[in-house]
């Protein structure tokens, strides 16, 4: 049973590693965009909407996910705990502590990905409604 409580685990820092640098990568990727756009070389204002919005769902849903991901983690590893108490046959208190606190790290990890996309993401379409704002209206 060790070897599927590694596989979760490695299973579960992976996917929230990657959603991590995915939400980190499109955040720096659109503040520079924005910081240096101009609205002139787009042929009207549906392709300047586009230009301003693209990559932000992909941080919308790392921000929206990672936490549920974490707690799938969380949630195999206590299912793995109580099992592998099960077959012991006996309660070690110091077993299920260090299981449950292993499984929690996951839900830990969730939201350290989840909280930055979310400022991130909120920043970013704040400054997005600005420059949409002060874009001239089209004839």
């Amino acid at each position: 049973m060790g070897n599927i409580k590694e596989i979760v685990d490695i299973s579960i820092f992976v996917i929230l590693g990657l959603m991590g640098f995915l939400a980190l990568w499109y955040s720096i990727e659109r503040y520079i965009f924005l910081s240096r756009f101009s609205p002139e070389g787009y042929g009207g204002r549906q392709q300047i909407e586009t230009a301003l919005t693209r990559n932000m769902t992909t941080i919308f849903i790392i921000y929206s996910n990672a936490p549920y991901v974490g707690l799938l983690g969380t949630v195999l590893g206590i299912m793995i705990t109580f099992y592998e108490m099960g077959q012991s046959g006996g309660l070690n208190a110091k077993d299920i502590m260090v299981g449950m606190s292993l499984a929690l790290k996951a839900t830990a990890l969730g939201l350290v990905v989840a909280i930055p996309a979310l400022i991130a993401y909120n920043g970013l379409t704040r400054k997005i409604s600005v420059i949409a704002g002060n874009l001239p209206e089209q004839k």
